[in-house]
């Protein structure tokens, strides 16, 4: 009998000029954001179940993975979108099986905070990524710790942005690999799958 997947919450996005505070634009690598989600779903899948929070610069490269993968793997992945952006939501969705649209509240902020909190707070995971990224991925991460004081927390420094502020503020915590090493597809490996996962 297949064992079942655990969760896995990504969280991610790439800064985008006009909307982003300079601190998250000065660093981020946007290759390197790419490189990482990338990596990040072709080696958890079908191991772990990704959840993650839709973002126009993140569902793209996931559903691409989904596509390309020889393994059916869409039971692993669970989207959640916000239904205050329903009129922009990326074509990619339609690539991902499982999408959990969340009510829209009455402005973008809170219809935001209801949709983590359904997200993060409702689910088990045992460990989040947080790659690259902006405030956003600053509040998850702090709604993620706590409520899931126990779950392993990898910010990937080497993709600048959110995920290297959060690698600073508590250096001591984190593998200094995460700031250095660009070779995700073997960093998540060593990180994230335990031989026993890996079927080894």
């Amino acid at each position: 009998m297949a064992e079942k997947p655990l969760n896995l919450f990504l969280s991610a996005s790439v800064p985008i000029p006009g909307r982003a505070d300079g601190k998250y634009l000065v660093t981020a690598d946007v290759i390197a954001i790419r490189d990482a989600v990338i990596a990040l779903a072709s080696v958890v899948m079908p191991h772990y179940r990704l959840i993650w929070g839709g973002h126009p610069s993140i569902t793209p490269l996931i559903a691409n993975v989904l596509r390309h993968s020889n393994r059916d793997v869409n039971e692993c992945v669970t989207l959640y979108q916000s239904g205050f952006f329903v009129k922009e939501f990326p074509k990619e969705n339609k690539d991902v099986e499982r999408v959990v649209i969340t009510e829209a509240l009455e402005d973008m902020g809170k219809s935001l905070e209801l949709m983590r909190r359904k997200m993060i707070v409702e689910n088990d995971f045992v460990a989040a990524v947080f790659i690259g990224g902006m405030n956003g991925v600053e509040e998850e991460y702090k709604m993620f710790v706590e409520n899931h004081p126990n779950a392993k927390v990898i910010p990937v420094a080497s993709t600048g942005a959110a995920a290297l502020i959060l690698y600073e503020s508590n250096k001591d915590r984190f593998d200094e690999r995460l700031k250095t090493d660009l070779a995700y597809s073997s960093l998540f490996k060593d990180m994230l799958m335990p031989r026993d996962r890996e079927g080894k």
